[in-house]
């Protein structure tokens, strides 16, 4: 890969990893199924009017959206909301490879490599690892809304494959048109009108510039950008970059927000790490052994 496009890649997997920052910004001052209505909104308009709407079935269009939008979007941010860390947040939520392969071996019949087993008894054990911290109090629940939301990105991820190879930021932007309406339904239902109200009344500047990087940044320009680097180079050179994110996503939250990780939780998230590498890295290295 060329020097510029490493530095794009990288580029955008430091976005999307201090995403996760941006979102416990954001939720300090609104609340998190209305800040997901937002992101969603400003990632809709007006670039809606200037992309070509995918062709893919409306059957397909719709379950991603909601999947993808209302229930991954929304879990990750009620979670965080409940008081899970952001750094701890963009290493869990990389649980979706895994839920992705299960998925996938289950609707698809794809049957995972051994070492990518391997790979994911060594994730879940790291899993296991940071939810034994969690076990009692409420730190349990912000946690399984996080995993719960990893679980759902791995069943979107199975209908992108469905929708075979398709302009992803064209995709990603007239999807964002189906979560408007049902989180806004939800949030009015479980958040309240005062809620929103005052956050439209009174919208601090960080709501404001959280919303912006949610819908410009992490999604039109991220998404744009690994887009064109997919079209331009082989998908095992640019895909194995998103290992990245955490490492920025957990680095940004130490640094900007001050979190700090226990001895435990920091073993747990590398066997995580550990096992995502071994997922993403493993079959490759298992060819070029039996060559």
């Amino acid at each position: 890969m060329p020097i510029g496009s490493l530095l794009l890649a990288l580029m955008v997997v430091a976005i999307w990893g201090f995403n996760f920052v941006v979102i416990s910004v954001g939720l300090a001052d609104v609340p998190p199924l209305f800040l997901t209505a937002l992101r969603f909104v400003f990632a809709a308009f007006p670039a809606v009017f200037f992309l070509r709407r995918p062709p893919v079935t409306w059957r397909l269009f719709l379950g991603f959206g909601l999947i993808f939008g209302v229930v991954k979007f929304g879990l990750l941010f009620v979670g965080m909301k409940a008081g899970m860390p952001a750094g701890l947040s963009s290493i869990v939520l990389q649980m979706q490879a895994f839920f992705t392969i299960a998925f996938a071996w289950a609707a698809l019949g794809e049957r995972p490599l051994p070492i990518q087993i391997l790979g994911g008894a060594v994730a879940i054990a790291g899993i296991a690892v940071i939810g034994a911290t969690r076990w009692q109090g409420a730190g349990l629940l912000p946690f399984a809304l996080v995993i719960a939301a990893a679980a759902s990105w791995g069943v979107s991820n199975i209908l992108t494959k469905k929708a075979g190879r398709i302009d992803m930021l064209a995709f990603i932007v007239w999807i964002s048109l189906v979560p408007i309406l049902p989180l806004l339904a939800l949030s009015l239902a479980f958040e309240g009108w005062e809620a929103i109200a005052a956050t439209l009344a009174h919208p601090s500047w960080t709501a404001v510039g959280a919303v912006a990087y949610l819908a410009g940044p992490t999604t039109l320009f991220g998404y744009g950008v690994w887009s064109f680097l997919l079209s331009r180079h082989p998908a095992a050179t640019v895909a194995p970059l998103t290992l990245l994110v955490p490492i920025f996503g957990m680095g940004s939250a130490a640094l900007v927000l001050g979190e700090p990780f226990g001895g435990i939780e920091m073993i747990g998230a590398g066997l995580v790490f550990v096992g995502l590498v071994v997922n993403v890295l493993g079959p490759r290295v298992a060819l070029v052994l039996r060559k």
